[in-house]
This record gives structure tokens, C-alpha cells and sequence, in this order.
């Protein structure tokens, strides 16, 4: 039901009860003008306990129900559900940033992120997901990928090929956007000396200082040689690893299934909890195992 075991679910709520305490000083008792003190008024009848807060909008990152369908089960309104959707995904993002499991987002922030991670061997992709046709015909437009034949949005990730951790995501841009088009206007930084593996769609992007390996096209009417197609192999056996990458990311069904939010911004805000749940769940999978060893 959430993609995490319930001894991951115990670790992340220490985390994210700090969020809920952050998230309800700032919005209610410290809240600039505030005209009585806090506690006054209706109390909360929904999602009461934090356990129950946490399980609600993992739940609904994983299995991305409709939100009649989610209020049924949790025993409220559709519109406080929505409310509800809403609010926790900004407290488990802020859950997520404190653990420090949030993929970084500012491209020249990247290299200073890199410098202190032992493996230096990364993969690079592209990851579109799918929305609702927009009503607009310029809009629709936008976001209809040729590719997919379909309207979507999409974002660039790249990944620790040894560890599996997503260590960058880019922006939410529309489906048409090209691979290397995002990777060129963002630049991501990286230190120099790391290998980055790519696929053909990133063709032309070579990062100064970055050794890049890139399976070889076969040429039009002709065969690779036996070497060029072993060289290719051993390309794509290491570059996969980015591919397993995304399919951990889109365990969460909300950045699988058809997008159907239409809250401005929250398609990206989503993606990057997504990220953050995978990386989680690396670390704690990480921890378990060396114990474990020992």
C-alpha cells in the first residue's frame, strides 16, 4: 500500500513529525496576524493520529486512487481529501528534505552534491509521464510528445550507477522537450573525471570534463563489428542500471498512471517525492544489509 516496510515507515516518521510540527507552527501558531490563540475553534476529525497523516498520503502516492475513492476509505468528504492530498505532500516533501533523501534540483549545485559521493560512475535518462489532454489547443499542443503519442510531461535523471540513488532531477518540462534539449539548457555541473553513461537520445551531450560512453548507431546499410557490438553490450548492461532507477521511482503510481491533478506545480512536486521515496528506500535497504553483514 506505501512501497516502504512498516520499520521504514517507523524511521520516516520520526522525520516526518518534525515536518507536521514545522508545517503547523508556520501556518497556525506563528501565523503572522493571527487574532487568537491557537487551539481555539473546530478540531481536526479527520486523520487525527500523525500515523494515520503519513499513511494517507503515502498510500496516495502509491496507489494514486481517485480522491472518492481515497475519501471513502479514510472516512471523509471528497474536498477534505483533496485538502488533505494537498497539505501532506508538502509536509512529506519537507519530511524527505530533512532526512536529506531529496534529489538535488539546482543544476550548479550538482558538482558540490557529487564531491562527496565515493562512487563516481552515473547514468543519465529521460522520463516522461503521462497527463490528461489539456482543453486548450495551444496548450495540448505543448505537451504532445511524438514520441509517445500522447500528452505528457517529462524530466531528466541522473543516477548513481553502484549506489542506485537518484542524485539530480530536473525541471517538469512538457513531453516535446528533447533529452539533450533539457540537458543542454540546464547544464548540470559535475566534477570532472566522472564517467556518465547516456543513450542515443543524448547525442552531442558531452559535459566538460565528464568521460561520456554512448552505444554506437549502426551505420544505414551496413553491419557494427564484432568489437563495436561487444563495446555496446557492456555499455547497456551498465547503463540499465539508470533505466532500474526510474522503475524504482515509478513504483509510486503517481508519477505512472495518467496524470489527473490540475494544481499548478504539483506534477513536478510529486516527481520529487517520488525520487525522495526511492532514495529512501535505498538507504534504508543500504543500512539493513551492512548491518546484516556484520
Amino acid at each position: 500500500m506505501t512501497s516502504l516496510t512498516s520499520t521504514e515507515i517507523e524511521q520516516l516518521l520520526y522525520f516526518f513529525q518534525k515536518a507536521w510540527d514545522e508545517y503547523m507552527a508556520e501556518n497556525y501558531i506563528d501565523r503572522e496576524g493571527r487574532k487568537r490563540k491557537y487551539g481555539g475553534g473546530r478540531h481536526e476529525s479527520t486523520l487525527i493520529a500523525l500515523e494515520d497523516k503519513l499513511l494517507f498520503i503515502l498510500y496516495y502516492a502509491k496507489a494514486y486512487p481517485l480522491q472518492e475513492i481515497i475519501a471513502y476509505e479514510f472516512g471523509m468528504a471528497q474536498s477534505t481529501a483533496n485538502e488533505w492530498i494537498h497539505i501532506l505532500s508538502g509536509v512529506l516533501k519537507r519530511t524527505l528534505e530533512t532526512g536529506g533523501h531529496l534529489p538535488e534540483r539546482n543544476p550548479q549545485e550538482l558538482a558540490k552534491t557529487l564531491q562527496n559521493e565515493t562512487e563516481k560512475t552515473y547514468g543519465i535518462d529521460g522520463t516522461e509521464r503521462r497527463i490528461q489532454r489539456p482543453k486548450d489547443d495551444d496548450v495540448q499542443k505543448k505537451y504532445y510528445s511524438g514520441k509517445k503519442k500522447a500528452h505528457t510531461v517529462k524530466n531528466i535523471v541522473i543516477g548513481n550507477i553502484v549506489s542506485k540513488k537518484v542524485d539530480y532531477l530536473s525541471q517538469t518540462y512538457e513531453g516535446k522537450r528533447h533529452d539533450k534539449k533539457i540537458a543542454d539548457d540546464e547544464d548540470p555541473s559535475m566534477p570532472e573525471g566522472v564517467s556518465l553513461y547516456k543513450d542515443t537520445g543524448f547525442q552531442g551531450y558531452e559535459p566538460l570534463g565528464v568521460i561520456t560512453f554512448q552505444p554506437q548507431k549502426k551505420p544505414r546499410g551496413k553491419e557494427l563489428m564484432p568489437e563495436q557490438k561487444e563495446q555496446n553490450r557492456i555499455i547497456s548492461s551498465v547503463r540499465v542500471v539508470i533505466e532500474n532507477i526510474i522503475a524504482g521511482i515509478k513504483r509510486c503510481r503517481i508519477v505512472k498512471d495518467v496524470f489527473r491533478n490540475t494544481k499548478e506545480k504539483y506534477d513536478d512536486l510529486v516527481m520529487e517525492i517520488a525520487c525522495g521515496l526511492h532514495n529512501f528506500r535505498i538507504s534504508c535497504r543500504l543500512n539493513s544489509e551492512s548491518n546484516y553483514s556484520r
